[in-house]
């Protein structure tokens, strides 16, 4: 009687320990860029935080304000940054990941209506472990010093 008891309590400790921490991840000053009047793709940044112990990954994202929201990244090819696809977005034990332009981020693309400054858009995030996080992410116009290149002079 003992052991099956003690084999069960170690099963139900290890399954506890396992499980998903929602309060572990957290997301900080999330906005969208402001696309420009036509275009039917944006970007989503934020930095989300992982208090947790255990690595986590970012696996997809979802909105109804976009037809296709994919997590990207943009890589270095042949001296050409790219922006590309990737499957999950790594955030680390104890850490943070930060999703900004040029980098790591959400992408909304065939957006289904026209977006002005401070509107919110919301986007929930699917992690690894299960956890979702839903946010609003309102949309802020691309600054003009954003878009400058340093280094070029005309």
């Amino acid at each position: 009687m003992r052991k099956p008891l003690i084999g069960a309590l170690l099963a139900l400790a290890t399954t506890c320990s396992l499980a998903a921490d929602p309060a572990a991840l957290r997301v900080d000053a999330p906005y969208l860029r402001l696309p420009p009047p036509g275009a039917a793709a944006t970007g989503a940044f934020m930095r989300i935080d992982n208090d947790g112990s255990s690595a986590r990954q970012l696996v997809r994202a979802d909105s109804p304000a976009a037809e296709t929201v994919e997590l990207h990244t943009h890589i270095n090819e042949n001296g050409m940054m790219k922006m590309r696809a990737v499957p999950a977005i790594p955030i680390p034990a104890g850490g943070s990941t930060e999703l900004k332009p040029g980098s790591y981020h959400v992408m909304l693309i065939g957006m289904k209506q026209a977006l002005k400054a401070g509107d919110s858009v919301p986007i929930t995030l699917r992690f690894d472990d299960g956890t979702q996080l839903r946010i609003e992410a309102p949309a802020r116009p691309i600054h003009a010093e954003g878009m400058m290149h340093g280094g070029m002079k005309h």
